[in-house]
């Protein structure tokens, strides 16, 4: 491959993701600070149509392609992507500094009717990588951290379990367990990104990590 066209490639798959040239590769306009607000009492329209919806919150990057493989699971009734860690609502470029505690956060809407949670944190663990610190793939600084804030001791105990099979199986999981807070949505252009631009995910990817050992 020519050099020059080499490098044109590496740079637009480093700006592809959810880094500073991610509003420009969406075509959307810049975030406006108005559009983030307090979203810690769910609200989507969906999760009307679910009786008793239950609720998980996981960080694992760029919330976009943890957002796309958690919405295609049967259950899952919504997926939202926003902020979580930190004190205060943010906008995205504030969160994008890595200074604001924040770390780029899905909202899973699922029925427990047809899907547990522990099903769902299972799939969380399988499509990002546990063991990064501070990073996942390309995308660089604690916003991208692995996390999952829990809501009670079901769930802090779910994932306490799965975690211990994934150190059993030989992975160093680093993966942050909090209880949950404040959820902050995120700007409208962050939601459902991958469905509306017809891209594809480029750092998540299924793995299956409960079956098998980390490869040498």
């Amino acid at each position: 491959m020519n050099r020059r066209i080499f490098v044109s490639v590496s740079v637009g798959l480093l700006l592809s993701g959810c880094g500073r040239g991610a509003s420009s590769e969406s075509q959307d306009p810049d975030p406006d600070p108005a559009e983030v607000a307090d979203a810690s009492t769910p609200d989507s329209e969906s999760s009307a149509t679910v009786e008793n919806p239950a609720y998980g919150y996981f960080a694992g990057g760029c919330f976009w392609g943890v957002e796309h493989f958690l919405e295609e699971m049967p259950g899952v009734v919504d997926v939202e992507s926003g902020y979580m860690g930190g004190t205060a609502a943010p906008t995205y470029e504030e969160v994008s500094s890595g200074t604001t505690g924040h770390a780029e956060t899905v909202r899973v809407t699922f029925d427990p009717g047809k899907i547990t949670y522990e099903a769902v944190a299972k799939r969380f663990f399988e499509i990002h990588d546990p063991t990064q610190v501070g990073r996942q793939g390309p995308d660089i600084g604690d916003q991208y951290r692995s996390a999952v804030f829990v809501s009670g001791p079901e769930q802090r105990a779910a994932i306490d379990g799965l975690i211990a099979r994934l150190r059993a199986n030989g992975y160093k999981v680093a993966t942050e367990v909090a209880e949950a807070d404040k959820f902050w949505l995120a700007e409208a252009y962050h939601q459902d990104y991958y469905e509306r631009t017809r891209k594809v995910p480029y750092c998540h990817a299924p793995v299956p990590r409960f079956d098998e050992p980390p490869s040498e």
